[in-house]
């Protein structure tokens, strides 16, 4: 069993469509990639949805200024009304990530949403959204433990594992994965899984590590929100635990 914990914002009222990123979402295609490796600026692009003008124009003018230190926040299609096909297509291509206020997702777009991985979250406040807009925000910067990233690969496939996991189809960047080590799952918005490298496979043979320019499949058994161009991190254990 992989030992586990969910990185996650506190529960509200208000309605998020989750992403459950499949095979459909991996064969979406080329998208912009903004999972920065280490050093590199982090940014989030989002979209953002209202019922008016003037809570539009709100919104539009308050989310930059969120943004910490270290991370940047860009507002990549904005408009009026409810959410539609167009705007979920343009999400994809920042940090698929759609805001909006006082509007709807449409129940015949759930599931294209689900399927091109694009997290949509909606609210009758405006406090609210941006309250969350910040804490996402945040959640892209490195957290403060002492813990050392031995590793990185980026996710270029997505298998079909069981009805409750995946395979990750990962080419290792930079460092090595080796089993028995803890590893965290990183996508445009931050941390979203951490576990244990229980197995690693190149093509069909088991192997104990994989190094930069590798190939190498990693199966997640109850975890499937990721999408091709996430990053993993392979980890040594903080301090204390």
């Amino acid at each position: 069993m992989l030992a586990r914990a969910r990185f996650g914002m506190p529960h509200r009222k208000e309605h998020h469509h989750g992403k459950q990123a499949g095979t459909a979402a991996a064969a979406s295609g080329e998208r912009a990639d903004h999972r920065a490796l280490p050093n590199q600026p982090k940014i989030l692009e989002l979209v953002v949805k209202c019922d008016s003008s003037g809570s539009l124009e709100a919104v539009a003018a308050a989310i930059p200024d969120l943004a910490p230190r270290g991370v940047e926040i860009r507002i990549i299609q904005a408009g009026i009304g409810d959410i539609n096909k167009a705007d979920i297509m343009q999400a994809e291509t920042g940090s698929r990530l759609i805001v909006g206020f006082n509007v709807q997702l449409p129940h015949r777009l759930e599931q294209p949403a689900a399927e091109r991985g694009v997290d949509v979250r909606l609210y009758s406040v405006i406090y609210r959204l941006l309250e969350e807009v910040k804490a996402i925000a945040a959640r892209l910067l490195p957290s403060e433990t002492e813990e050392e990233v031995l590793g990185t690969a980026r996710v270029i496939r997505l298998f079909k594992s069981s009805r409750k996991g995946i395979i990750l189809g990962l080419e290792v960047l930079a460092g090595e994965l080796r089993v028995g080590r803890p590893f965290r799952i990183i996508t445009a918005m931050g941390p979203v899984y951490a576990g244990r490298i229980e197995s690693l496979r190149i093509e069909e043979t088991p192997v104990t590590k994989a190094t930069p320019g590798q190939q190498v499949g990693l199966k997640i058994s109850d975890f499937k929100r990721v999408a091709v161009g996430d990053l993993v991190e392979s980890t040594t254990m903080p301090s204390g635990r």
